[in-house]
């Protein structure tokens, strides 16, 4: 039984390095795999922050039944918040009471000189009746449709900011109830929508049990005008199609003073709501709404791409000789 022998502690010495090196090699292996798993989850992390920020930069089309649907169950809340707010005829009066008394302090109160003055001219009365409930819808929503079709890498930004702006009206109607001149008692306004026999007004005849009468602060006819006052200006492409695009705010603002439904105030509210409209969709999409790109990066990748049909008439001739 004596001293191993060279060639046994030899035999030892490999066996022990084969194990060892199997070990080495397991915690190899095991490591590579390990490496390539988190440079897999790095790269498809990646993968998302980089689909994030192009879809920032550059926000693609939605599809137009999922935006139609959106747009009608949005709209459908709007209504339904709204016209659930209580209506504080008490606190309402007490608010344009103090509306009416700031302005007068601020020298700007000639919202019933103005409105005894237009109801004067009854065809124009009836008109801006018939503008104040019509136009605010039409032409909000065709400017919606416009956007889409021809301007569809900037539509959902834009349409942000309309959410973002009625959305925060929500709050202003809900915390502010606030009377139009209108219904204001002792302000001596007329109520033209009664006087003329007209429709439209949710706050007169016999659609004002459905509907808020209190929420005119702050003003979404003023709010959405501009919305595409603005649009039509920096995006439309003929001088007088943009110069109506400014004149559409300013007519809304007259109509909706002249028939009594708002104060200068109350225009001024639906301004801030806007501008804060517009701020969000800045942070949002890292780039002002206008400046976005007018077609998405994704839509423009997918154009066919064409060359001018003389590039291809050597290879036909060539061909043919």
């Amino acid at each position: 039984m004596g001293e191993p022998t060279e060639i046994q502690r030899g035999d030892a010495g490999r066996a022990d390095a084969a194990h060892g090196g199997g070990s080495e090699a397991a915690r190899a292996t095991s490591a590579r795999q390990s490496e390539g798993a988190t440079r897999a989850a790095q790269s498809r992390t990646a993968a998302l922050r980089n689909r994030i920020r192009n879809q920032r930069r550059s926000p693609a089309r939605p599809r137009i039944w999922i935006e139609l649907a959106l747009i009608g169950i949005s709209y459908w809340i709007y209504s339904i918040v709204r016209n659930a707010v209580p209506e504080q005829e008490a606190v309402a009066q007490r608010n344009a009471r103090w509306i009416w008394e700031l302005e007068q302090h601020l020298g700007i109160a000639v919202e019933r000189s103005i409105n005894h003055a237009m109801d004067s001219v009854g065809w124009l009365i009836t008109g801006m009746n018939y503008y104040y409930a019509t136009l605010h819808f039409i032409i909000t929503i065709g400017v919606l449709i416009w956007l889409y079709r021809w301007h569809p890498g900037r539509y959902v930004a834009a349409r942000t900011v309309l959410f973002v702006t009625t959305g925060i009206a929500l709050v202003g109607f809900y915390f502010f109830p606030l009377a139009p001149p209108r219904l204001m008692t002792d302000g001596g306004f007329i109520d033209t929508v009664k006087a003329h026999g007209t429709w439209g007004s949710f706050a007169s005849g016999p659609a004002a049990h459905v509907s808020n009468l209190y929420a005119a602060m702050p003003s979404m006819h003023i709010g959405w005008s501009m919305w595409c006052g603005l649009a039509i200006f920096f995006l439309a492409r003929r001088t007088w199609v943009r110069a109506l695009g400014l004149m559409y705010p300013l007519a809304t603002l007259t109509v909706i003073i002249s028939t009594a439904n708002h104060f200068w105030m109350d225009a001024v509210g639906g301004e801030i709501c806007l501008t804060v409209g517009f701020l969000t969709a800045r942070w949002l999409y890292h780039e002002w709404v206008y400046k976005l790109p007018q077609v998405p990066a994704r839509e423009a990748s997918e154009a066919p791409v064409t060359v001018p049909e003389q590039w291809s008439e050597p290879a036909v001739s060539s061909a043919r000789r």
